[in-house]
């Protein structure tokens, strides 16, 4: 009885930090359609490729900017980071999208997928998951 009581209390334990999360604050923008993003050379090269692609599927257009730009040098202007990791594949752990209007917080997008543990629902597909993160964090153009 103590057995299998130690046994469901580990499953218990272990279970409960396999969680994933996604919190969005949707952008709240006047009529602007140009987002300026800074480019992040620490994150693969294709998460900044779909993250540009899904504002213009959106009705963005976007300008990048070089790594430490200033967030005023546009009005709209949007960070990023995001980290993989290997566990049987390689899968996105962690992406934060960060918008500011006139250099203020407007909008952010977090899926953080750090404490999955044995959970498969880590292994998305990261192209699938930053354009549902910009469908979520830009919900619709403004101005349409």
């Amino acid at each position: 009885m103590i057995t299998k009581l130690a046994v469901v209390s580990t499953l218990a334990v272990v279970m409960s930090g396999c969680a994933i999360q996604q919190t969005v604050q949707p952008v709240a923008m006047a009529d602007n359609k140009q987002v300026c993003v800074v480019e992040n050379p620490a994150v693969k090269g294709t998460f900044l490729q779909v993250y540009t692609r899904a504002l213009g599927n959106k009705g963005y257009t976007v300008k990048q900017l070089a790594r430490g730009a200033s967030l005023v040098e546009c009005p709209v202007t949007s960070t990023y980071t995001a980290n993989w990791r290997w566990d049987l594949a390689m899968y996105m752990t962690y992406a934060d999208i960060t918008v500011y209007n006139k250099g203020a917080p407007a909008g952010k997008a977090v899926y953080d997928a750090t404490r999955a543990g044995l959970n498969t629902g880590k292994f998305i597909n990261a192209d699938k998951k930053i354009t549902e993160l910009v469908d979520q964090l830009f919900p619709r153009l403004s101005g349409s």
